[in-house]
């Protein structure tokens, strides 16, 4: 079977090139610089000032649409910066799907740096912050009704639970003094956890490093990639506490943040599991190794007490 991740569409840079020149003709000639590719889009510099997005598989065409339609609304709530589209293209010739470009954030994704833990902690005030303000956008009801919700099941414990124990294995397989016996105590613990039955609120709903901007003093500056921003359950983002901060910097990241309920905390940290497993064997099969340290850091934080 295909890893998940595994594109349905392949677009060279050359092609690139020519929707961006044929459709932004401003932006012509256009000189790419490609700035990266994840399981849903690859990135290009364009002229050094933008930043566009080409769904590599038809499942992120909709999460596209989403950052394009939800993303304005945000920002301003919002005391980091986030991308905000201003060029929206077609498909065109053989690529099938429409693509986006932003201004482009100065700074440098966090899984790319080496961070220390007291670096963690500095940052941990200014995440619970983001998160606080993320989470108290206020949703009315029509947004309520019509607003995407949660359509993965992110937050069902239960159905996820055997997902995460099957690429456990995988992990353990590949990774044999890899002792998983700990993060299957806390799966156990964790997953009877009851669901978050309060009033969904704005989530970013895929917050881990590789989509925290920092600077060159390794302060986080802006959160990028909002493909699965939806109406849901806040501790979907509240992992961050488990998968990026070490567990020294979680009571300031609390503070910071406001009341959070022990069940919500326990969701959270189910997911940083989630997670772990599934980007060791995403950077393992892609040979990234910056994400393949991602995932190690959210399973060993993750069991952290």
């Amino acid at each position: 079977m295909a890893p998940v991740w595994e594109a349905d569409v392949h677009l060279t840079q050359e092609e690139a090139t020519q929707l961006v020149e044929r459709q932004c003709p401003s932006l012509a000639p256009a000189r790419l610089e490609h700035l990266g590719t994840g399981w849903d889009n690859t990135a290009y510099v364009v002229n050094g000032q933008w930043v566009f997005r080409f769904p590599r598989r038809k499942v992120a065409v909709p999460l596209l649409e989403n950052e394009a339609r939800i993303l304005p609304r945000l920002a301003p709530h919002l005391p980091l910066r986030i991308p905000e589209p201003v060029w929206h293209g077609r498909p065109e010739g053989g690529y099938p799907y429409p693509f986006a470009g932003y201004a482009l954030l100065p700074g440098v994704t966090a899984c790319t740096v080496a961070w220390t833990h007291g670096e963690r902690l500095r940052n941990a005030a200014a995440l619970g912050s983001f998160l606080r303000a993320l989470h108290g956008i206020p949703v009315d009801d029509e947004t309520l009704a019509r607003g995407p919700g949660d359509e993965i099941a992110r937050a069902d414990l239960r159905k996820r639970a055997p997902m995460i124990l099957e690429r456990l294995e995988k992990v353990e397989a590949a990774h044999p003094d890899m002792d998983g016996q700990a993060i299957r105590a806390w799966l156990s613990r964790l997953v009877d956890t009851p669901r978050w039955e309060r009033r969904a609120c704005w989530v970013h709903g895929d917050l881990y490093a590789r989509h925290l901007l920092v600077d060159e003093h390794h302060t986080v500056t802006g959160v990028l990639d909002w493909g699965d921003v939806h109406l849901g359950d806040p501790a979907i983002d509240l992992t961050l506490a488990f998968t990026f901060l070490p567990p020294e910097a979680r009571g300031v990241f609390r503070e910071a943040y406001g009341d959070i309920d022990e069940a919500t905390w326990d969701r959270a940290r189910f997911r940083a599991f989630h997670y772990g497993v599934a980007l060791v064997l995403y950077g393992d099969s892609e040979r990234d190794e910056a994400i393949t340290r991602v995932g190690w850091d959210a399973l060993r934080q993750g069991a952290a007490s």
